[in-house]
């Protein structure tokens, strides 16, 4: 008998739960930009992502943060990039 067509690769079935298909988790860098952001009105990009980093942030999050484009933004302005909430 052939084996089932959902456990071929490239199927739902065949992909594991730790690649991550659900969303990312934002708290962590909801929390980093409060804090960067307290006092601040502007910071850099490459500011952000080395704070990022240096919070140990997971690399989806590490990922959207580089690839924004170099310069300087207003937290609502991350926001609305990043899709996420403005703190």
């Amino acid at each position: 008998m052939d084996p089932p067509l959902t456990d071929l690769p490239g199927t739902a079935a065949a992909v594991p739960d730790e690649v991550g298909t659900e969303e990312v988790d934002t708290r962590p860098l909801d929390e980093l930009l409060d804090e960067l952001y307290h006092g601040q009105e502007r910071i850099s990009q490459v500011d952000i992502y080395r704070r990022a980093v240096a919070a140990e942030l997971p690399a989806q999050l590490l990922s959207r943060l580089n690839a924004l484009p170099q310069g300087e933004y207003a937290v609502d302005e991350l926001a609305d990039l990043l899709g996420g909430s403005a703190g």
